[in-house]
């Protein structure tokens, strides 16, 4: 099998996470990340359909003006 290195971000909770199931498993993280990522194409999520779906899910919600905005 042919693999091409990939860089993604995980958040420290994420990290954890998965190191503890590495552990348990006795795999490696790259493995667990890429069985993740192979479940995941299984499924049939259309994005645009689920992204229509719940759009304007919340009609009352409201952003502030750019005006109120911090600026740094």
């Amino acid at each position: 099998m042919s693999s091409i290195r990939t860089q993604i971000y995980l958040t420290d909770e994420q990290r954890r996470r998965i190191d503890e199931a590495a552990a348990a498993t006795g795999t490696t993280m790259a493995e667990l990340i890429r069985r993740a990522v192979d479940q995941y194409l299984l499924t049939d999520v259309d994005p645009t359909r689920a992204l229509s779906a719940t759009f304007g899910a919340d009609p009352g919600a409201t952003a502030p003006s750019r005006d109120d905005w911090a600026r740094g």
